[in-house]
C-alpha cells in the first residue's frame, strides 16, 4: 500500500511513524507547505519509507495531483483545509480520512457522500483521539446492550507534571484548543439534540495513580454520534479532562473576548485577538514535559432486562523525551489504523461516512492494542 499523510506537524509525524512500522505499507509520501520541514519529518520518523514534497492544501488541483496513485491519505492539517482535500481526495480515487474537530466542516464533507461513491472511495472525517477512536469504542458499546440509556465520554491530554497557573501544556494545535472551547457543544438529552454553552457542566472525576481531575463541556467530541445514535439512546455527552480549576481560569479569558476573531484597532493596526491568543498560548504553555492521554467512556444501559455498566478506559503516558507525546499516539495512530483499513479493504463502504457507521470495532480494537494503546473493558 502507498499512503499519504498531508501536514508535517504533530500529528502528521506521528503518523508517518506508524505507517512506516506497518509491513504491509511500501512508501510512505508526506506533504506540507513547508518542504525543507517535511523532508526533516520524512527522514526522522520514515524509515526509510517516506518521501517528501511541498503541498498548498488550500490548492485543490494541486492536492488531486499529489494523491494521485496513492492508496489512502490522511489529513493532518487544520480542519479548514479538509472539505478541500475531501474533493481532491475524490477527484484523485483515493480514501482519505482526517483529524476533524469542527461540526459545520464534517457535515459539508457528508454532503459529498454520492460523489464519493461514484468515486468508489470512502471518506472518514473525524479520525483522530476525540472526535475519533471514541466514535468506535461508542460503537462497540450500543452493540454490547439491548438498549444503551447513556453514555458520557470523558479524554484528556495532560502534562505530567503540571504548572499553575493554568496546569496545562500544549500537546496540539492553539486554534483547536480554541476552538473546542469556544463553539456550541452537541449532546443528546431526553432522546433529543440539543446544544449546550462550552466551559460549562463542571465535574470532577478521579483516575487511579493520578488524582483528582476536572470534566467540562467542549466541542467536537461528540462529532457525527448525536446523528448517528438519534432515537437508539436517552442521553450521550462528552467532556474534555483537565487539572482542576483549568476551566475556572481559562473560561473568563474567553467571555472577554480573546478567542473572538474580530479584529479590533490597537494604535491604528487591526488585530484579530484570537491569533495574539494563539501566540500567547504557544508562548506560555510549550514547555519540556512528559504527557499523559485519559479516556474513560461509561455506558450504561439493560442486557436481558438488568441494568448493566461498561467502561472503557485507557491511560497511555509519554514514556520519555525521545518518545511520541501520548496525545500523538492516541489521535495519530487511530487515524493511521483506519486510513489502512480503507485501504486494505477491511472498510467496504464508500461515500463520506462517520466512523461509528464504517468502522467495524472488532477488527480496530485489535490494532490499537498491537500499538500498545492498552483499552481496558470492564462491566458490571
Amino acid at each position: 500500500m502507498r499512503v499519504a499523510v498531508i501536514g508535517a506537524g504533530l500529528m502528521g509525524r506521528a503518523a508517518v511513524y506508524d505507517l512506516a512500522q506497518n509491513d504491509s505499507v511500501q512508501s510512505v509520501g508526506l506533504f506540507d507547505t513547508d518542504e525543507n520541514l517535511a523532508v526533516e519529518m520524512a527522514t526522522k520518523f520514515g524509515y526509510g519509507k517516506a518521501s517528501a514534497s511541498a503541498l498548498d492544501a488550500d490548492d485543490e488541483t494541486a492536492a488531486a495531483a499529489a494523491l494521485k496513485g496513492y492508496d489512502a491519505a490522511i489529513s493532518c492539517v487544520p480542519y479548514r483545509y479538509n472539505l478541500n482535500l475531501t474533493k481532491a481526495a475524490i477527484a484523485a480515487g483515493c480514501h482519505l480520512v482526517d483529524l476533524g474537530g469542527n461540526n459545520d466542516m464534517v457535515d459539508a464533507q457528508l454532503q459529498l457522500t454520492a460523489e464519493a461513491e461514484q468515486a468508489d472511495v470512502i471518506i472518514v472525517p473525524d479520525c483522530g483521539l476525540a472526535p475519533g477512536m471514541v466514535a468506535v469504542l461508542a460503537a462497540d458499546a450500543m452493540t454490547r446492550f439491548d438498549k444503551v440509556e447513556s453514555m458520557r465520554i470523558r479524554v484528556g491530554g495532560l502534562p505530567q507534571s503540571p504548572r499553575p497557573p493554568l496546569n496545562y501544556m500544549m500537546l496540539f494545535a492553539a486554534e483547536g484548543l480554541i476552538n473546542e472551547y469556544w463553539e456550541p457543544c452537541v449532546i443528546v438529552e431526553e432522546g433529543q439534540k440539543k446544544t449546550v454553552n462550552p466551559m460549562t457542566g463542571v465535574e470532577l472525576l478521579e483516575f487511579d495513580g493520578i488524582g483528582k481531575l476536572e470534566a467540562f463541556y467542549t466541542s467536537g467530541g461528540t462529532s457525527t454520534l448525536p446523528d448517528s445514535f438519534l432515537g437508539q439512546i436517552d442521553f450521550l455527552d462528552y467532556k474534555t479532562i483537565r487539572y482542576p480549576g483549568h476551566c475556572a481560569l481559562f473560561r473568563p479569558m474567553l467571555e472577554i473576548g480573546l478567542g473572538s476573531r474580530q479584529e479590533i484597532d490597537v494604535n491604528g493596526t487591526a488585530v484579530e485577538p484570537r491569533a495574539v491568543f494563539k501566540a500567547v498560548l504557544n508562548r506560555s504553555l510549550t514547555f519540556d514535559d512528559l504527557d499523559l492521554g485519559l479516556v474513560r467512556l461509561t455506558a450504561e444501559g439493560l442486557i436481558d432486562g438488568e441494568s448493566k455498566t461498561r467502561i472503557y478506559e485507557i491511560v497511555d503516558r509519554q514514556e520519555s523525551k525521545t518518545a511520541l507525546t501520548a496525545m500523538m499516539r492516541l489521535t495519530a495512530f487511530p487515524a493511521s489504523i483506519v486510513a489502512l483499513m480503507a485501504a486494505s479493504g477491511e472498510i467496504t463502504q464508500r461515500g463520506v461516512k462517520p466512523q461509528e457507521i464504517v468502522v467495524d470495532p472488532s477488527l480496530f480494537i485489535p490494532h490499537l492494542k498491537a500499538r500498545n494503546i492498552n483499552l481496558q473493558v470492564t462491566e458490571h
